[in-house]
């Protein structure tokens, strides 16, 4: 036990600190688990979710190939086109337009497609990104915690609590719908004064031709039709039956047949450190969780919480948004799946509807969320910071948790009422 848990800690720093690669951090991390006989080789196997890594990679297929026609330019211009070139307006319509992409694509995609753009467009006006860059990053968090492939913890999350799409859709859009909304009115009344653009800068915008965005238009149209299909399979998944990882990679292959696209190259796309992370970390877990260590952890979380379970979600939501905050989202709801499991089978809890998915709800809230605290906080941030400094507009660590940490808090706050009234409130 004492083995496993100095092993989770050291790869953890190495992730929270960026010493290391986070990718060869885990990777290491998961052979000692294994080398070290602290866990089987086949129960390190068997601990990874298959279902997580093809959902994983059968997005970034489908995405890889969506981008290639030009599509995400083509909104993007539309959208500043039709906000008149005013940056308020044009930073409410990014905002709408990165939390609908995030809910339906993942974050980390979303922001790597936008964020290019965004910048090309600030500078045509002639003012700083950095206020734009930040607030997309944090408007891809909250959409991409309405829905099950919108973010990474909660696509473990559904896939290892057997949760369908359109449960997230149900239980968690409402939320990030109500989040969003008081999100954007901050925005507005903080910005609201801010820029005061000259109609000779506005006019860079207003002559862009969207049309010439588009690299391939028949190709968008085929990859656009195919997205719909994988979108349907969502879904339907909990009539059909079949898998999202599968539904998620046969649309990808699907992508690649119908759009003519060279394999080699789309697949060159695929984040591959991502999806080794995924694997090291399920392993890194599995020690935990065979060693007894998770087991320990829920019992001692039960006896401070007691009987009261609206509390046991209270812990839950805010523990995990602190968390994610400091650490990465990812590895944290990798750690707290087996403990939220080995609590609702010790408690055989029976809430609203007749089930502990409340549980499992304030764990997505609180991952998603609180990756919004801080730059390390969740993918979307780093992949955000790293484009930003790349065109020489370095956004710190205490840049990010200016903007970043009071919306942590507002959307917290909003999370923990939406809880107590949708499970508790009027549970008798």
């Amino acid at each position: 036990m004492v083995a496993s848990i100095i092993i989770f800690i050291a790869v953890y720093f190495f992730i929270a600190t960026e010493k290391v690669d986070k990718t060869i951090a885990v990777i290491i991390g998961a052979t000692l688990m294994v080398g070290l006989r602290l866990i089987t080789f086949n129960q390190a196997a068997l601990a990874v979710d298959l279902n997580v890594i093809f959902l994983l990679v059968g997005m970034m297929l489908s995405v890889s190939v969506l981008a290639k026609t030009g599509f995400f330019e083509w909104v993007a211009i539309i959208v500043a086109k039709k906000a008149s070139s005013d940056p308020l307006k044009m930073l409410l319509s990014f905002l709408v337009i990165t939390a609908i992409l995030s809910a339906f694509l993942d974050n980390v995609t979303t922001v790597i497609l936008l964020a290019p753009i965004t910048i090309l467009i600030a500078q045509l006006l002639e003012i700083s990104p950095l206020p734009f860059l930040i607030l997309e990053a944090i408007a891809s968090n909250i959409g991409g915690a309405a829905t099950l492939v919108g973010d990474p913890p909660n696509i473990i999350i559904g896939s290892q609590a057997n949760l369908s799409f359109n449960a997230f859709l149900i239980n968690l859009m409402p939320c990030v719908v109500i989040i969003m909304v008081v999100f954007l009115l901050t925005v507005y009344l903080l910005f609201r004064l801010r820029w005061n653009i000259s109609d000779r800068l506005k006019m860079r915008v207003l002559d862009a031709v969207p049309e010439l965005a588009i690299v391939d238009r028949k190709m968008m149209k085929r990859a656009l039709s195919v997205m719909g299909f994988i979108l349907l399979g969502f879904v339907t998944h909990s009539l059909t039956g079949i898998e999202t990882g599968l539904i998620a990679l046969a649309g990808g292959a699907l992508m690649i047949i119908v759009c003519k696209s060279d394999l080699g190259k789309v697949f060159e796309q695929v984040e591959w450190g991502t999806i080794f992370f995924f694997i090291g970390l399920f392993m890194i877990v599995a020690g935990l969780e065979c060693n007894g260590v998770v087991e320990l952890m829920a019992g001692k979380l039960m006896t401070i919480a007691g009987n009261n379970y609206f509390l046991l979600c209270v812990f839950i939501l805010i523990g995990s948004a602190l968390f994610s905050a400091i650490f990465d989202n990812v590895p944290f709801v990798l750690a707290m799946i087996p403990l939220v499991k080995n609590i609702i089978d010790m408690s055989g809890i029976t809430l609203a509807g007749g089930s502990a998915d409340s549980l499992w709800w304030a764990l997505a809230l609180g991952a998603c969320l609180g990756g919004n605290g801080t730059l390390v906080g969740a993918s979307a941030n780093v992949v955000v910071s790293k484009i930003s400094q790349k065109n020489r507009y370095p956004i710190t660590f205490g840049k990010f948790s200016k903007y970043g940490m009071p919306f942590m808090i507002q959307s917290v706050i909003i999370s923990l009422l939406y809880v107590w009234l949708r499970y508790f409130a009027f549970v008798r």
